[in-house]
């Protein structure tokens, strides 16, 4: 089976760079301390001139938080990035964060997608936080690395799923589990929610149950 990476269907655009939480696994900090972005992945750092990209006037996906975690953004940060966005409504706009509790936002554009990292049973009061937090029109949830079975999960008012394994040589890498993985997205099809399998998970859960679903009203390129 012929699968599709998610990087060639949504692009990285990363206004912001760096993020404290310091998550084990984390790949963003790997690629800033390899190509040296910034001295210390740690702190954010506001990259205003990454925002020309924006504008284009062929439409894009575009997830905004692969280098950082929507909830150590500035307020004026958010405030400049949410300005330009406003100006190109053509394109589609993603923001992930673990943190949704220590956020307070509100936002009506119809292009903006909100979501939260679930990786186990403990993180999943972030779905909850996150709809009770943030108030957008579209919700996602983003199962990666998932590092256990789920159990049940309220997927109300949720619109897209993304399930995902650890990658790379991390020691006590955690490798998904087919039951795992089929569990959240057989619920996630029984609301009706597309679910996207990162290719990583082809050989976990076979061609015949690979799912890479996108949204309707996301981009394509």
């Amino acid at each position: 089976m012929e699968t599709q990476d998610i990087g060639t269907l949504i692009k990285n655009l990363n206004p912001v760079n760096g993020c404290p939480i310091g998550c084990d696994y984390c790949y963003a900090r790997r690629i800033n301390n390899r190509f040296k972005i910034t001295p210390d992945f740690s702190t954010p750092v506001f990259m205003e001139t990454r925002l020309k990209r924006i504008a284009v006037k062929s439409a894009h996906t575009y997830l905004m938080t692969s280098m950082s975690d929507f909830s150590c953004w500035k307020p004026e940060w958010r405030e400049k990035v949410f300005q330009i966005m406003g100006e190109n409504p053509q394109h589609v706009y993603l923001f992930l964060t673990k943190r949704p509790q220590l956020i307070n936002f509100e936002t009506m554009m119809e292009q903006v997608w909100i979501g939260v990292t679930v990786t186990n049973q403990a993180d999943k009061n972030r779905i909850l936080c996150m709809k009770k937090h943030i108030k957008a029109p579209n919700y996602f949830i983003t199962f990666e690395p998932l590092f256990g079975d789920m159990g049940p999960v309220d997927f109300n008012g949720i619109g897209w799923v993304v399930i995902g394994t650890e990658t790379g040589n991390r020691k006590g890498k955690i490798t998904s589990d087919k039951t795992w993985i089929l569990n959240i997205a057989e619920q996630a099809e029984r609301k009706g929610i597309p679910v996207f399998m990162k290719s990583s998970l082809l050989n976990i859960v076979g061609s015949e149950n690979l799912k890479q679903e996108l949204p309707a009203s996301f981009c394509k390129h």
